[in-house]
């Protein structure tokens, strides 16, 4: 058989990680972040010993005490110095290896930003009431954007310096999706790529139950009302 050869991944590369008592599943996450490439993890008040974990592994650790999702994913993100940055949880659900192809993709540029649509693996990867949620909120998004998602995951990679130029204001669940909406605003690129979903090690923080999957829903749901920036309104791409 013809041995097939690959490029080896672009170097480089910051991978943001946000952390919430997430000890258990930072080994199997961490050693999966691609040779070259420097793992962040932005540390959002965990009380297991996340961050003194994270850093023994050899990751950057990054400390933000303002509570939520976004805020973790934008301290990551003003924190990171390479060119392009990378997304992913730190719960063990999603491999950050899987990201190559997408900054592949950035670097080549293909797209502004590439996004993962979750393919849940085994059961509990997704709960009904998770899926639902994110179901309604990409119908949202289609009517908002155009943009034809499946998902609004987390696994995801850009270009720093864009993506700051956009002004990311939510701090909290909303954070992904108005990355997404304010990138559609500005005319980028977006794409989206099929990637596995593993049940997560420990308790979810924000879609673990019906409300906070709603709560979240109607985080998102303000995002959408958003009237777009002058600089979005322009188009904000490298």
């Amino acid at each position: 058989m013809k041995a097939v050869t690959t490029s080896p991944p672009p170097s480089g590369v910051d991978v943001v990680l946000p952390c919430l008592d997430e000890a258990e599943a930072l080994p199997w996450v961490l050693a999966r972040i691609p040779a070259g490439w420097r793992a962040l993890v932005v540390d959002n008040g965990s009380t297991d010993g996340s961050a003194d974990l994270a850093r023994a592994l050899g990751a950057r650790v990054i400390h933000e005490p303002r509570r939520g999702f976004g805020a973790a994913c934008h301290a990551g993100l003003t924190a990171a110095t390479a060119d392009i940055v990378c997304f992913c949880d730190c719960d063990a659900s999603l491999d950050p290896s899987l990201l190559v192809p997408f900054v592949t993709e950035v670097a080549d540029g293909r797209a502004d930003l590439v996004l993962g649509r979750r393919r849940p693996q085994g059961r509990g990867a997704w709960p009904a009431h998770a899926r639902a949620g994110n179901l309604a909120l990409a119908r949202m998004v289609r009517r908002r954007t155009g943009l034809r998602l499946h998902d609004l995951g987390p696994l995801r990679a850009a270009r720093r310096e864009p993506l700051l130029a956009l002004g990311l204001t939510d701090r909290r669940s909303g954070y992904p999706l108005q990355m997404v909406v304010r990138a559609a605003d500005a005319g980028w690129r977006v794409t989206e790529h099929d990637v596995p979903y593993r049940p997560r090690t420990g308790a979810s923080k924000v879609t673990g139950t019906w409300r906070g999957t709603w709560q979240a829903v109607r985080d998102m749901s303000r995002v959408l009302n958003e009237t777009p920036t002058p600089a979005e309104a322009e188009g904000v791409r490298r």
